[in-house]
Parts: structure tokens; C-alpha cells; sequence
């Protein structure tokens, strides 16, 4: 009898259990994810090779269910996150994820132009306008900006891709007015706007859009950029290394593995990203023995600041770089970095 019941009860537990699995919650799960090195991913007509390696870094992101928010709660550097920090109010996953994928074939192209520039080789490309491509609900975009619209200038100034425009907000603070004027249809409309800091990232303003940059790249050599499945804009930097380094005979790894972070523009000017801590995680598991970390101007709270109190807790032997400009990060490989 007692073991009938101890069947049954066992049983319970274990229908309650697939029951709860498939139970979703409001929240999101990020943790350390994975190392993904460039060279097989990115080829350079007739390149040049290199002896180490060039790597960005991911997060991993997904939904919650009650038995993975409690092992998140309970492991280090994993983020118990709210969905609205990910997705637009009435986002799908699929629109989720498509706009992440545009935002990195925007960073590619952005990498693309910063290195070929960067290594004096032709590069060119016609610029169609910068685009909303969603708008954050209760920041001070929202009812005022619409999908589609074309950023045609803020404050006076033209920006020749989103990166260049978000850099530009970036530096402004909360409460901070701008002035906006996008095109509609056919008609220019200007608007003005205070700026608010984002409730995810309290240390950060913003009208709360996500843009894009419509362009066509052409380069000489070519360059294939097969990436898939990954989206967002933080591996523009090390694209951008990996880019140039195929350009140029000296091979900047020196046969060392090297991971980083950043978004880039066209100018080759790193930007900050999420998910520091986690990818410093990462970067060390993978064996990477220097990482880039966006410095952000060497402001308090910056994301190098976060990567080099990461690299303290976890005892890694991993050098920390920072770096505001894709130079910074050449010029650290060729100054500092001896040959393996």
C-alpha cells in the first residue's frame, strides 16, 4: 500500500513538474554565453592570415519558467531581467528577433566601412536616411515618433547612420531637450522632445527608438559576413578587428586569442552594450587573453569599469583593454601584445 502511494505521489510530482515547465513568465533569464571566433565566419577576398584569433561574444536570453527562475536566482551572473527591457509593447518573438538581426547587419556594415578605411582600402556607399524601426512605450518618443519615419536631422546635425545618431544622444543627459526632424510620408515635421533616462538602464537617456540605416556598402576586395542566428549590434567592434586584420599584412593577434565588446560606427567610435559582466564571463571560459571593453569617455559606471570588477571577482588572468575607437584597440595589439 505504501508503496502504491509513494508511486503515485512520485507520479504527481513529476506531472506537476512537466506542467510547470511549460509555464512562461512575464520575465527573461540572461547568462554567460559563448566565445564565437570570426575567422570562419568572415572571409576577405585573398586575406591575409592570422595565427590567433578574433572572437565576440554572446549572451544567452530566453523566457522563464518557474524552475529556471529559481536556478537563475540561485547561480552568479545570471539576470532575472523584465520583458519589456527585450521586447516593445506588442512585440512578437519573431518581430523580436528580426529587428535584432537588422540591428546586426547594421553593425556589419558599420565594421565593414570603419575597417576598410581604417587600412586605406576602397570603400563606398549610398546613404538612403536613417529609419525608426520601433518605438519604446512610455518614453518620450512614444505618440510622437512612428515606425518609418526618416530622422532627417536632431538639434541642427545630419548623421550618416544610426550609430552616429545614437552616440550623438548618448551624449546628452535626462531632461535634456532635442529637436527632431523626421520626414513622414512627404511632409517634414520637427519635434521636440525632453529627454528620459531608460527604466532598464537608470545611468542612460534616450527618446526610446530603435533605428536603422538604409544603405547599400560596396568595398574592394570583397567581403563575405556569414553570421546567422545572432543578433544586435555588440559584436561590431570585433567584426570590425577581424575585418582589418585580414586587410593588412601584420597579423594584430600575434597568435593570440582575443575577445571583446562594442557597437561601432563608421567612424570607427566604440559604443556600450548589455551584458558586460556575462561576456567577461564568458570570454574567460573560453580562454581569451585580452578582452576590449567599451570605455564609454572613461565615465563612472562605464562598461570597462563593470568588465574590470568582473575580472576581479572571477579571478581571471585575462587583460581588461578599454577603448572608445577601434585605434585604441589596434594600437594596443601593436604596442602592448608580444608574440606567442
Amino acid at each position: 500500500m505504501q508503496k502504491r502511494r509513494f508511486v503515485r505521489i512520485a507520479l504527481l510530482i513529476a506531472i506537476i513538474g512537466i506542467v510547470l515547465s511549460f509555464v512562461r513568465l512575464p520575465v527573461y533569464i540572461t547568462e554567460p554565453g559563448e566565445a564565437t571566433e570570426l575567422n570562419p565566419l568572415i572571409k576577405v577576398t585573398d586575406g591575409y592570415k592570422e595565427k590567433g584569433s578574433f572572437s565576440l561574444m554572446t549572451v544567452k536570453v530566453g523566457p522563464a519558467n518557474p524552475f529556471t527562475y529559481i536556478w537563475a536566482k540561485l547561480r552568479p551572473y545570471h539576470e532575472v531581467l523584465p520583458e519589456e527591457n527585450f521586447k516593445q509593447e506588442g512585440e512578437t518573438d519573431e518581430e523580436y528577433m528580426k529587428r535584432q538581426l537588422q540591428m546586426m547587419r547594421d553593425s556589419q556594415e558599420n565594421a565593414m566601412i570603419a575597417a576598410y578605411k581604417r587600412a586605406g582600402k576602397k570603400v563606398s556607399y549610398t546613404f538612403n536616411g536613417v529609419y525608426v524601426m520601433s518605438v519604446v512605450p512610455g518614453m518620450p518618443a512614444e505618440g510622437k515618433l512612428k515606425v518609418g519615419d526618416k530622422v532627417k536631422k536632431v538639434d541642427g546635425k545630419t548623421f550618416q547612420s544610426a550609430e552616429s545618431l545614437v552616440r550623438y544622444i548618448e551624449t546628452k543627459q535626462a531632461d535634456d531637450m532635442v529637436k527632431v526632424v523626421v520626414e513622414r510620408g512627404k511632409k517634414e515635421q520637427t519635434i521636440t522632445m525632453k529627454l528620459k533616462t531608460f527604466k532598464e538602464e537608470p545611468n542612460r537617456a534616450g527618446l526610446g527608438i530603435s533605428l536603422i540605416t538604409d544603405r547599400n556598402v560596396k568595398v574592394k576586395p570583397t567581403v563575405k559576413v556569414n553570421i546567422e542566428d545572432i543578433g544586435g549590434p555588440s559584436a561590431g567592434l570585433m567584426m570590425s578587428m577581424e575585418i582589418y586584420n585580414q586587410l593588412t599584412k601584420v597579423d594584430e593577434t600575434k597568435g593570440h586569442h582575443i575577445a571583446g565588446t562594442g557597437t561601432i560606427d563608421e567612424k570607427g567610435r566604440v559604443g556600450p552594450i548589455g551584458g558586460i559582466s556575462q561576456k567577461i564571463v564568458a570570454a574567460d571560459k573560453a580562454g581569451a587573453d585580452v578582452f576590449f571593453a567599451p570605455n564609454e569617455g572613461g565615465k563612472k559606471g562605464s562598461n570597462y569599469e563593470e568588465a574590470v570588477k568582473t575580472a576581479k571577482d572571477i579571478k581571471t588572468n585575462m587583460k581588461i583593454v578599454p577603448v572608445d575607437h577601434m585605434d585604441d584597440a589596434i594600437n594596443y595589439l601593436e604596442k602592448k601584445v608580444k608574440q606567442s
